[in-house]
């Protein structure tokens, strides 16, 4: 059965893409939850729409994501944290923590999720820290840990 995708559906295709699908996935799964409709004439057209619509949506989201990590690696971010007096930490900066100084520092809201760090950090000092903001755009923020 051919349907268009209304949403993104992973290993499958973007809004408005014209796929190919078995019919019980079609008629059980996809079109009841709202992913896709059935390909007609009129669903043809709607869906050049939805895919300009998409792209739109999409290039928003691209140059939202540059000039934010623009703004994130211009700023460095401080975080307080209990250490010992040869600078190791009573426990570790987490994801969480450096979302929120990011937040308190910038003033606009990253996820914890997007932060990625190998491991933990465990010593005071500067360190460097990768965000992924989108699919395309990585930013690496300057990390302060200072002992309270």
């Amino acid at each position: 059965m051919k349907i268009i995708l209304q949403k993104e559906v992973e290993k499958l295709g973007q809004p408005g893409d014209i796929v190919e699908v078995k019919d019980g996935y079609a008629r059980n799964y996809l079109i009841p939850r709202g992913f896709a409709t059935q390909a007609t004439k009129g669903a043809l057209q709607h869906a050049g729409r939805v895919r300009r619509e998409h792209e739109t949506r999409e290039t928003k989201a691209l140059e939202h994501a540059a000039a934010f990590a623009k703004r994130l690696e211009k700023t460095p971010v401080q975080v307080q944290a209990q250490a010992g007096e040869d600078g190791r930490l009573f426990g570790s900066v987490t994801a969480q923590q450096i979302a929120e100084a990011v937040q308190r520092s910038i003033g606009e809201e990253v996820d914890r999720h997007e932060i990625r760090m190998d491991e933990p950090i465990r010593s005071t000092g500067t360190h460097e820290v990768l965000v992924h903001l989108h699919p395309e755009v990585n930013a690496t923020i300057t990390v302060q840990v200072v002992a309270q």
